[in-house]
């Protein structure tokens, strides 16, 4: 096993794209295959030094980033390892926690297959993007993460490792769940708070009957860690028929957007082929569009919000998919004539860069101004899709603040990014952001819906979850992680954890 306590080796596991500051760490290793990782945490849980599991870097919540102990970094653990493929179906991939999300859409695609999650960081770990349960665009269709594992192998900080397939291991009807280890039995009793409705990525996952697996998804390296992944497959789309559609009023694309998601829902049901059935519908605001403009310019002067949609279409249907949703533009008022629609591979692809872009120019603006992103990441029930809307316009303008918002309205999960231009406008943002995180959980939404909790939301998981669910939580780690090792800071404030 390689391992280093170079500052230099160590430096650049001390951040990750939070921009969390202050990390530090004795040493990082490198497991190459799941008998290292059981050393190492053999030997990290003898001495009683934390453990923090690095992915790629590409994480928004400060989860990797180590406060002591040492770094285990997965990513030579990475490797495609089997693609299966049913004859004119779809199939399934394993492989290591360490190929990136990019790498395996690539290596499926030869086949004719598709990984449905489709989180906007392609250069994730296919390990962290199960870690925090990640999703994207295309979950208004799909389903995030969660949906799409079908096994994982996970080694326990005692070294124990657990062999988890979709169905087993299920909780009985006193919310008991019962695990059989390489080693050892394990009882746990789960949480009794109640989820939210819809996207979700902020605590441990609790459902009545659920799998043992999905406790570890979205569990965020603090109960174990993955070593090899089972994810299904479905056979690739044909092709899509998609578009940018840019609007003079934000309310017209908030209507459009709410017809667009209510028609496909529908359609998807009844099972009516060749009607709308958007697999991803995307809001940009007037601000968003902005920041846009500095890369395109042929964005409508008078754009005020712009909807990004794609829809799947198989051969000889996109023409009539086109004349629907050109229609549906035409009924709220879209300046159609301006916008932009394809159904060419070429124009998907250069859609999806434009959808893509507002994340990367928004972080250039930071970085030129040495602050950190604020960053919400709620989703709300689907009732209160324009109170979430409204809220945002209201609060937002009256704060002074620069930002923009974006994201995945069909979801009811929209991104408002704060821009903050010095230290005194930082700390306005984040009493903005609890002041609206507050109403989110008095709605029945979530503090996060797809980047998770890490370091930076523990204090709002607190106010979703109460005192009570987070003892829970406690619980169920002691259980399984009774070294009390991993991902320390990470969803469990220390309180629960210590004594």
């Amino acid at each position: 096993m390689i391992r280093s306590a170079n500052p230099d080796v160590i430096r650049p596991y001390l951040t990750d794209a939070s921009n969390l500051t202050g990390g530090y760490a004795s040493e990082v290793v490198f497991p190459e295959n799941e008998k290292e990782v059981i050393q190492a945490l053999d030997e990290a849980c003898r001495t009683k030094t934390p453990v923090t599991i690095a992915g790629n870097g590409t994480g928004l919540v400060g989860a990797r980033i180590p406060f002591g102990g040492i770094v285990l970094s997965t990513e030579k653990l990475g490797g495609l390892r089997e693609i299966y493929q049913a004859e004119g179906d779809s199939g399934y991939a394993v492989t290591g926690p360490a190929l990136t999300l990019k790498q395996l859409q690539d290596a499926v695609s030869t086949k004719e297959l598709l990984y449905p999650p489709d989180p906007t960081e392609q250069n994730a770990f296919i390990g962290a993007s199960i870690a925090t349960n990640a999703s994207g665009a295309r979950t208004f269709k799909y389903g995030a993460t969660r949906r799409w594992v079908r096994r994982l192998k996970v080694v326990l900080s005692t070294g124990d490792t657990l062999d988890l397939r979709r169905g087993e291991f299920v909780a009985d009807e006193e919310n008991s769940l019962f695990l059989k280890g390489s080693k050892n039995s394990f009882e746990l009793k789960l949480p009794h708070y109640r989820m939210p409705e819809g996207k979700h990525s902020a605590g441990y996952y609790v459902s009545p009957g659920m799998s043992a697996i999905d406790l570890f998804i979205g569990s965020e390296g603090t109960l174990g860690v993955i070593t090899e992944i089972e994810v299904g497959l479905i056979p690739k789309p044909q092709g899509f028929f998609s578009g940018v559609v840019f609007f003079d009023r934000e309310e017209n694309a908030w209507q459009l957007a709410n017809q667009a998601r209510e028609e496909s829902l529908k359609n998807r049901t009844a099972g009516a082929k060749d009607q709308i059935d958007a697999s991803a519908v995307e809001y940009f605001d007037s601000h968003a569009l902005e920041i846009l403009r500095s890369s395109y310019a042929q964005i409508p002067q008078k754009a005020q919000s712009a909807i990004f949609f794609e829809q799947e279409i198989q051969a000889g249907t996109g023409k009539h998919l086109a004349q629907q949703w050109l229609q549906l533009c035409k009924s709220y008022q879209a300046l159609s004539d301006q916008s932009w629609f394809g159904q060419s591979p070429k124009e998907h692809a250069e859609f999806r860069m434009f959808r893509h872009a507002i994340p990367v120019l928004v972080n250039r603006i930071l970085r030129q101004y040495r602050q950190t992103k604020i960053g919400t990441d709620f989703t709300v029930p689907r009732k209160h899709l324009f109170d979430l809307l409204e809220l945002y316009r209201q609060k937002l303008k009256d704060s002074g603040l620069r930002y923009c918002i974006f994201g995945h309205i069909a979801d009811n999960h929209l991104h408002v990014n704060l821009l903050p231009q010095n230290n005194e406008e930082s700390v306005r943002g984040w009493q903005l952001y609890r002041q609206i995180a507050r109403q989110i959980i008095a709605w029945g939404g979530t503090i996060s819906a797809e980047h998770g909790v890490g370091k930076m939301r523990r204090e709002y998981l607190s106010d979703m979850f109460g005192q009570s669910g987070l003892m829970e939580m406690s619980l169920v780690k002691k259980k399984l992680d009774p070294c009390l090792i991993l991902g320390r800071g990470n969803i469990i404030p220390e309180e629960f954890l210590n004594g």
